[in-house]
Parts: C-alpha cells; sequence; structure tokens
C-alpha cells in the first residue's frame, strides 16, 4: 500500500505561481510511476501531468505545456508540480496519484493509477 498526501494548494492571482507537493508513504517511491490529476466542479477528472519512475520522462497534458513543470526526489519520496502562469481555468482539486511500474513510462490515463491522495484545492482568480 501506498499512501499520498498533497500538500501547497491555495488561492492565487492569475499569473502567480503555487507549487504543490506530494509526500508518499508505504512503499518506495522510486517502484512508481507517478502523476497528477485534477478535477474541475462538474468535470471529469483529467490528467494534468505525469512522471516515470526515473523521473527522465515526463507527459504533460496540452493545456498545462510550457506553464507546468512535474518533477519527482525519490531519496524524499515526494512528487512536485510547479504551476506557473496560472489561469482561471486551471482553479480545480488536484490529486497526486501512483502505480507500480517496471517500464520507465509515464502513463497519462486515469485508470492505471492504484493510489490516489486526497486532493488539494487549487483556485485562480482574475
Amino acid at each position: 500500500q501506498v499512501q499520498l498526501v498533497e500538500s501547497g494548494g491555495g488561492l492565487v492571482q492569475a499569473g502567480g505561481s503555487l507549487r504543490l507537493s506530494c509526500a508518499a508513504s508505504g512503499r518506495t517511491l522510486s517502484d512508481y510511476a507517478m502523476g497528477w490529476f485534477r478535477q474541475a466542479a462538474g468535470k471529469e477528472r483529467e490528467i494534468v501531468a505525469s512522471i516515470s519512475w526515473s523521473g527522465f520522462n515526463t507527459y504533460y497534458a496540452d493545456s498545462v505545456k510550457g506553464r507546468f513543470t512535474i518533477s519527482r526526489d525519490n531519496a524524499r519520496n515526494t512528487e512536485f508540480l510547479q504551476m506557473n502562469s496560472l489561469k482561471p481555468e486551471d482553479t480545480a482539486v488536484y490529486y497526486c496519484a501512483a502505480k507500480r511500474s517496471d517500464s520507465d513510462i509515464p502513463y497519462s490515463r486515469y485508470g492505471t493509477y492504484h493510489y490516489w491522495g486526497q486532493g488539494t484545492q487549487v483556485t485562480v482568480f482574475s
């Protein structure tokens, strides 16, 4: 079992930045591909970014490319999402996810992830 806890969400003005963190416990994070998803009110959960277990391979949704950066620190069992140039449409609950993987692939499909955090709210106002 992997337990995931997100932090770093909050209220920010458009154009601002936030850094989300996801702390993992229960297993060594280096055995897992990781991802960030978000769910806005009334909408389905969608992929934001994902990262392979080594950190060498990443995937970004088109809507966040060039603005968000995903990273991980396996020694600290932590995943990060640096969000810059935030827009009101980025407002959502952001979830951290983990999938045990032997392949060094960043997975983008929601259904492939086994473990989820409780979510952290990000609100961007104009």
